[in-house]
């Protein structure tokens, strides 16, 4: 199969030998597949990253939870916002039939443990031609639902993640920092909580006109009018959620700095290099920071609801497609905001 592959922190198109389900397991061809940020960042940041992580775990006890972490040496395929077909059923698969199609949070397991699709050695990602899925995570696509559409399920799944584990309810105002696919997720499920006003903010044209679209009642560029003061015009009293979706070194502090007294900062931007902050901003304003990371199975569900029912319209959000051999370049395609928000790897085309 023809798959977009990562090794030693770089990228390249090569030919991988087709994977094969095992017990349980479904072989899959893959229909579509989101370019995620965080995919973007592992790139660069990645190695970094991981050495923090190999730190952090330096003389704990193994974790039987945690996900069997890859090997940057080795083959690593990238891809965890899909939508697939079954072609195929391993041993013992009951449930789904071949012609189904699917989404599935990027999770698979075997005797060896728990593995991240598309952070995995064992198990490539929707930068691929073919993919291997638990039976058990999936599930099927409501009919009718594009596959494009279906595709996005996982990342309107992590703005579901992110504002209800900023526990914002009926009353509070929001504002959101970083405008790419995650804060736009953020926008979409704040709108559909009926939470306002929502204050959004970017430097780029195009991120504030989606952003408009998914439901922010006001948009900013921050060099121009910051958000917080965006803010103070048409609400500045009721309490305050700070959504931090940029993921770059200085934003945490940024938006502890702008926080008025007693709100939240939620941090959803996927920062993978060190940061530092000034202590006492958040504690002379008693400020609650907030970290989130994915979402749970009844999230991902949910999402995938609010696209089939049509609560939530991303359309504006698909900006361009690839086929395999174009992801290296869809890749370089995306540094730039005004050109494109998500980019779907089809390898039919």
């Amino acid at each position: 199969m023809r798959a977009a592959v990562m090794r030693d922190w770089q990228l390249r198109v090569d030919d991988l030998p087709d994977p094969t389900p095992g017990p349980g397991q479904v072989l899959t061809k893959v229909l579509a597949c989101g370019i995620c940020g965080s995919d973007l960042h592992l790139l660069v940041h990645g190695e970094e990253s991981r050495k923090l992580s190999d730190e952090l775990n330096e003389g704990r006890p193994a974790d039987p939870m945690a996900p069997v972490m890859f090997d940057p040496a080795k083959d690593t395929v990238m891809g965890h916002e899909f939508c697939c077909e079954v072609i195929d059923l391993g041993p013992g698969c009951e449930n789904l039939k071949v012609g189904d199609v699917i989404v599935s949070m990027p999770v698979a397991f075997d005797a060896t443990g728990l593995h991240g699709i598309g952070f995995s050695n064992a198990y490539n990602g929707g930068y691929a031609e073919l993919m291997v899925l638990n039976e058990l995570m999936g599930i099927k696509v409501p009919s009718g639902l594009p596959v494009d559409m279906a595709a996005l399920t996982e990342p309107l799944a992590v703005g579901v993640h992110a504002v209800a584990k900023s526990r914002i309810a009926g009353g509070d105002a929001a504002v959101v920092l970083g405008l790419g696919p995650v804060g736009l997720a953020c926008i979409a499920e704040l709108k559909m909580r009926g939470i306002g006003p929502i204050v959004a903010a970017d430097f780029s044209p195009k991120r504030r006109a989606l952003a408009e679209q998914l439901g922010a009642d006001v948009v900013v560029d921050p060099r121009e009018t910051p958000a917080i003061e965006a803010w103070r015009r048409i609400d500045g009293v009721r309490p305050l959620v700070i959504f931090e979706a940029v993921g770059v070194p200085g934003m945490i502090e940024q938006a502890m700095r702008m926080a008025p007294k007693d709100a939240r900062i939620l941090v959803v931007g996927a920062c993978m290099q060190e940061d530092r902050i000034h202590p006492m901003l958040g504690i002379g304003r008693e400020l609650n920071i907030q970290f989130a990371l994915a979402y749970t199975p009844a999230e991902f569900g949910e999402a995938l609801t609010a696209i089939a029912d049509g609560k939530v319209d991303l359309s504006p959000w698909l900006t361009g497609k690839v086929g395999v051999d174009g992801v290296p370049q869809a890749f370089r395609d995306l540094g730039d905001p005004e050109q494109h928000a998500k980019i779907l790897v089809v390898p039919g085309l």
